[in-house]
């Protein structure tokens, strides 16, 4: 096979993928690369996909459940692959040190395609290995991705194809983007059955937001949509007007709506949102306080900090020490 031939395309022949799991990751994301895999030579009666995990040191790698992930190896061991595909999830910038990044680099070139899934491309990023490309990271570090990566064209898909350069926004995004390279390289018929065979709807088109509705089996489906309009706007909050307005009702029947479908108002829902994404940026990130506040749409440094307790029992400084 060509050094240059998409992985994405028709072939017979098997594509062997090296995936490196970093300390931390998901056991859904593993499963959701390489299950469809198996499940696909299963479906073909051949090797249509070879597939090795490696780790940081070739020890097994501990996972967010609290089982160890056993390895074939240390990133080195990936040498020999088609593709190389990064899965990290918590603390990235902590489990993947200077000397991961530096292997990282080293080795791409070996490859005919790079991947990462949810913080995964933060590892590609650091390496130096997506600039110019376009790419998708979990939604909770879009922006500062974005931020710290001028050169990389950001954007909020679940998936991303560019080149020879693939990304998944978190777990299930994973698995679509696996169907879809089933799909291309063995035809449409067998990521269908693999699909199937996980009662699991396939989903071939990446280019949809990654959070389409937060609360979609809500009685009204105009709840999901101004819950997704109140978290695209958490730094500039909307008034209920706006929203309503934006729904095409009025904030009696907005109000309406969410007290029967939540039991509470979207004020309160809203301020919910706002609070919840202020506790992860303080427990996930090291951006100062105030910026945490602006960020979650709250001008008053001491009006965050009271409704921050009120909510979680806990000042904001406190969460964070």
């Amino acid at each position: 096979m060509s050094k240059s031939e998409s992985i994405f395309a028709p072939s017979s022949q098997p594509l062997d993928i090296a995936v490196l799991v970093l300390p931390r990751a998901s056991i859904l994301e593993v499963a959701s690369v390489l299950d469809p895999l198996r499940n696909a030579n299963r479906q073909l009666g051949r090797e249509g996909f070879r597939w090795r995990v490696v780790s940081p040191d070739g020890a097994p790698v501990p996972l967010t459940c609290g089982i160890e992930l056993p390895s074939h190896g240390a990133v080195k061991a990936a040498l020999g692959a088609d593709a190389l595909v990064v899965i990290s999830g918590y603390n990235q910038a902590e489990v993947a040190t200077r000397e991961i990044i530096a292997e990282v680099r080293r080795i791409a070139p070996w490859f005919r395609a790079l991947g990462g899934v949810d913080a995964g491309p933060w590892i590609l990023a650091r390496a130096g290995l997506l600039g110019g490309y376009r790419a998708t990271v979990h939604w909770e570090d879009l922006e500062d991705f974005a931020a710290a990566y001028p050169a990389i064209e950001v954007v909020p898909d679940r998936y991303v194809i560019s080149g020879n350069r693939f990304t998944a926004g978190g777990a299930v995004p994973a698995a679509d983007m696996m169907l879809h390279l089933i799909g291309a390289r063995c035809g449409a018929g067998v990521a269908g059955q693999v699909a199937d065979s996980f009662l699991y709807e396939a989903r071939a088109d990446g280019a949809r937001p990654q959070r389409p509705g937060l609360v979609p089996g809500a009685r009204d489906p105009r709840v999901s949509q101004a819950l997704t309009l109140m978290s695209q706007h958490l730094e500039d909050p909307l008034t209920l007007a706006q929203i309503a307005a934006d729904l095409g009702i009025g904030i009696r029947r907005l109000e309406q709506i969410f007290d029967e479908s939540l039991g509470q108002g979207p004020a309160a829902a809203y301020l919910e949102l706002r609070l919840q994404s202020a506790r992860r940026l303080l427990a996930d990130t090291s951006h100062p306080m105030q910026e945490v506040a602006l960020r979650c749409g709250f001008n008053d440094g001491s009006g965050f900090s009271r409704a921050f307790k009120r909510r979680f029992g806990q000042s904001p400084r406190s969460l964070r020490g």
